[in-house]
């Protein structure tokens, strides 16, 4: 036999008993598994609790009036009465146009009326000297008709006179560009003495401000629990608004209108809460977090907060099944009610859950059952051991 052919079986041997050593190895440690008793443990049933039923959802801060401001008549912007930011009132004066042109025709109008005014006062005062001479057959009957005649055309002429007497004078007051609501004047987009008209589009824009309303989506399923929970109690609801960096703004709004559809694209309802914003804070456009509150308490799952923990996929509980096997289950959380969890999904009221021992528990492995108490002596007979141990130690 060559040198290469021993070589070969030695190696050979070596593998087959690696091999043999990795089994046993592998036997040896699920022959300790299979002998490990069970972890104790102490196991609850989920409870329940009443309470307020809450949503939380992005939104958008929407200003209740978005107003264009155009210009109602042609002409050259002459004067501006407010600088880019400024908050205005109703009825104050933003833009001025060139009035000249609109002030004569105003002019000219009220000229007419006051023309017409004094034909019609001469033809009534001849009117009624010709209804005494028509009586004592002093002038014709056709004469008198023709005076009643004239006058009616006057009195008809100065209807039409003061009509567009009173037009003229409209159209000179839209040379006055007035504010039409309250609120933040926006940015300038036609500067002073250009041309503007009707058709030249926004001047500027104005947001109010005060109140201010938030937009938010809500999915069909949350809006069902919602109108279930609050039956016939669907007065506004409480909503609490959050900014980005999480933190609350100082007024609570009220959630007073809900879309009367499903948007198709998104499953959703269109919800509005509206807020006071007596300093402004509030920015039309801007995003912001909401909670809303119902108006009636709802019955929900409650899990100790000792009870729960987390990884990477998120909240969960170790539920155990009637032939306590532990399970992973996760879980969702809502509001936190003194040492308890309100659980939204994942575990339903009844589930039996460990509360203690849990960091021994092995997902898909039996666990035992023990109650409170037997865990207060176990823990009490462990100090005891400890404490001999320790004065064993010392002397």
């Amino acid at each position: 036999m060559n040198k290469n052919h021993i070589y070969t079986a030695v190696l050979a041997v070596i593998i087959l008993l690696s091999l043999f050593g990795i089994y046993k190895l592998i036997k040896s440690k699920q022959g300790s598994q299979k002998g490990r008793p069970a972890p104790q443990v102490i196991i609850e049933p989920v409870g329940e609790e009443e309470i307020i039923w809450t949503y939380e959802a992005p939104g958008r801060v929407v200003s209740k009036y978005q107003v264009k401001v155009l210009a109602r008549i042609s002409g050259y912007l002459t004067q501006s009465y407010f600088k880019e930011g400024d908050y205005v009132k109703a009825g104050q004066n933003l833009f001025k146009i060139e009035p000249d042109e609109f002030s004569n025709a105003a002019q000219v109008a009220q000229a007419n009326v006051k023309n017409i005014q004094a034909q019609l006062t001469y033809a009534e005062k001849q009117l009624k000297r010709a209804q005494e001479l028509v009586k004592n057959d002093y002038i014709s009957k056709a004469q008198h008709d023709e005076m009643v005649a004239k006058r009616d055309s006057l009195v008809a002429q100065l209807a039409s006179a003061k009509a567009a007497n009173s037009d003229s004078n409209r159209i000179l007051g839209y040379t006055d560009v007035k504010a039409p609501v309250d609120g933040r004047v926006g940015l300038i987009t036609v500067t002073l003495g250009n041309y503007v008209s009707p058709t030249s589009g926004a001047l500027t824009t104005i947001n109010s401000m005060d109140p201010i309303y938030v937009t938010f989506p809500m999915d069909t399923a949350d809006f069902a629990t919602l109108m279930h929970t609050d039956k016939d109690n669907n007065s506004p609801r409480k909503v609490e608004l959050y900014f980005s960096g999480g933190t609350k703004y100082e007024l609570d709004g009220t959630q007073d209108f809900h879309d009367n559809k499903v948007d198709e694209t998104t499953g959703t309802v269109t919800m509005r809460a509206t807020f006071a914003n007596p300093k402004n804070i509030l920015l039309h456009g801007e995003f912001v977090n909401i909670k809303l509150f119902s108006n009636n308490k709802i019955k929900a799952p409650i899990v100790p907060q000792v009870a729960i923990q987390e990884n990477q996929a998120g909240k969960y509980v170790y539920t155990v099944d009637d032939n306590n096997i532990a399970n992973l289950t996760y879980i969702k959380t809502g509001i936190q009610s003194g040492d308890n969890w309100i659980i939204t999904d994942g575990v339903k009221v009844g589930d039996r859950i460990v509360v203690d021992g849990l960091q021994k528990v092995v997902p898909g492995s039996a666990v035992q059952e023990i109650t409170p108490e037997e865990k207060a002596k176990m823990v009490a007979i462990e100090e005891q051991k400890a404490d001999k141990k320790k004065k064993k130690g010392n002397k």
